[in-house]
């Protein structure tokens, strides 16, 4: 287990860090404070196939809907964002105008001709201070927000909305692994509350993808630095766990409840993984500098909501579950 955590001291990060874990989709079978790596079961980073087949069969239900949420030809479907400041800044980055800042994902997305510009409409639904706890029922006030001020003003209707993309944490956490009330295990049970309160605000959603915190390490307050930012990566990959071991006969888990992809909820999987150790270059380079930062240590700036934003835009663009309705030619399966 010793040999799943690492810490860096370099010149630019806080030296009070305390050690956190390597990337939890470059732990393979190994462990953080025993719990095991890799975004899905048995410490692998790909999705069983059932759960494959079964968000491939989710793709392909995306479509065109009029604002009634029937089928036309002439309608639309909607790519959600759901979460916080973070979320919003790296989906949008918006002037306040209605305008998406170019270096962001709607922004990119608009600029790529391989994206789907006729039928799909990406609409960021995610608000500053919105943390899990103001997503996790129906009734909560966001969902009307959204209806008003994101989805009405573009002609568009809560029965439109397909797919969600959705990154959560809580302010100021402060419990930690392997606590039994760790804020990780309380993800959890928020992220469940959240994929049902999604099924009930959107019925025709198919696909909801979840990432996790960015680096939290340069933070100077206590809103969620580490080891909680890295930790909030344990709370998705065991709210998706719970779904996949569930359709597969395993039962209801006790903190995320019923995740059934047939009634309760949508399918739902990851989207990009986002955290890297500071300046320790991830496999595939991903790194995290003090300047991809506000002053906060928290709130990314415009390189580092540029970062996301590619991640996010290179993931529905190649993803199996996701590129037949994201992009103008791609496929799914």
């Amino acid at each position: 287990m010793l040999a799943a955590f690492v810490t860096v001291l370099v010149v630019g990060m806080p030296a009070a860090v305390a050690a956190v874990g390597r990337p939890i989709n470059e732990l393979g079978t190994g462990s953080y404070l025993g719990f095991q790596g890799g975004l899905y079961p048995a410490g692998r980073n790909a999705m069983p196939d059932s759960h494959h087949t079964a968000g491939v069969t989710r793709a392909l239900r995306v479509r065109p809907l009029d604002t009634a949420g029937a089928p036309s030809a002439n309608g639309k479907y909607v790519l959600l964002s759901i979460g916080m400041s973070n979320t919003t800044q790296e989906f949008c980055s918006g002037d306040g105008s209605g305008r998406c800042a170019p270096y962001s994902f709607i922004g990119q997305a608009a600029a790529d001709p391989q994206v789907n510009r006729d039928k799909l409409v990406i609409v960021d639904g995610a608000a500053g201070g919105q943390t899990a706890g103001t997503w996790d029922a129906p009734t909560d006030a966001n969902y009307d927000r959204v209806r008003e001020a994101r989805l009405a003003p573009l002609g568009l209707t809560e029965r439109q909305v397909q797919v969600a993309w959705v990154k959560v944490a809580n302010a100021n956490p402060s419990v930690s692994l392997p606590a039994a009330n760790a804020d990780a295990y309380q993800l959890v049970s928020q992220q469940g509350n959240i994929l049902r309160a999604l099924k009930v605000r959107y019925p025709n959603l198919q696909q909801v993808f979840f990432s996790s915190r960015i680096y939290g390490g340069y933070a100077t307050t206590s809103l969620n630095p580490e080891p909680y930012a890295y930790e909030t990566g344990f709370g998705v990959k065991w709210v998706i766990q719970a779904q996949i071991t569930q359709m597969s006969g395993g039962g209801t888990d006790p903190r995320a409840g019923n995740l059934n992809y047939n009634s309760a909820t949508a399918w739902a999987a990851w989207g990009p993984y986002l955290w890297a150790n500071g300046l320790q270059p991830r496999s595939d380079g991903l790194v995290w500098d003090r300047a991809d930062f506000v002053a906060d240590g928290t709130h990314p700036a415009n390189s580092g909501r540029q970062k996301v934003g590619s991640m996010l835009l290179r993931f529905f663009k190649t993803s199996p579950h996701t590129a037949c309705w994201f992009t103008v030619a791609g496929t799914c399966g």
